[in-house]
């Protein structure tokens, strides 16, 4: 009965598992890889991975963003930030999609946060 239980708890959490694959044949959008890249031509629902830092609080769920050479705004959920607490000097790595809205210049809407070692 254990086993059984057990199997069921372990399928269950790889099955819950949220897959960040996407298509990367003929047609598909390059992942941007820098913040100007984005600034510069943002595609709407584009995946993004960066590295960089947040170097400021904006609102409770919005920081600045930024890879050393660009700044852009940031979406966290609370639920996304690190247990471990982190600063403006610490490096962290993000992956989310990208939102243009016509008025306003583009953001990341965060998906996944790490700290990077």
């Amino acid at each position: 009965m254990k086993k059984t239980a057990s199997a069921l708890m372990l399928t269950a959490a790889v099955l819950a598992t949220p897959a960040l694959a996407q298509y990367a044949g003929p047609g598909a959008q390059p992942a941007a890889t820098s913040v100007q890249a984005i600034l510069d031509k943002p595609v709407d629902d584009q995946h993004v991975t960066l590295r960089g830092k947040i170097v400021r609080q904006v609102k409770s769920d919005e920081y600045i963003f930024s890879d050393g050479k660009a700044e852009i705004r940031v979406e966290i959920d609370q639920h996304l930030l690190p247990a471990t607490p982190f600063d403006a000097s610490t490096v962290v790595e993000i992956i989310g999609e990208v939102e243009k809205d016509t008025l306003q210049a583009p953001e990341i809407d965060v998906r996944s946060l790490r700290i990077v070692k």
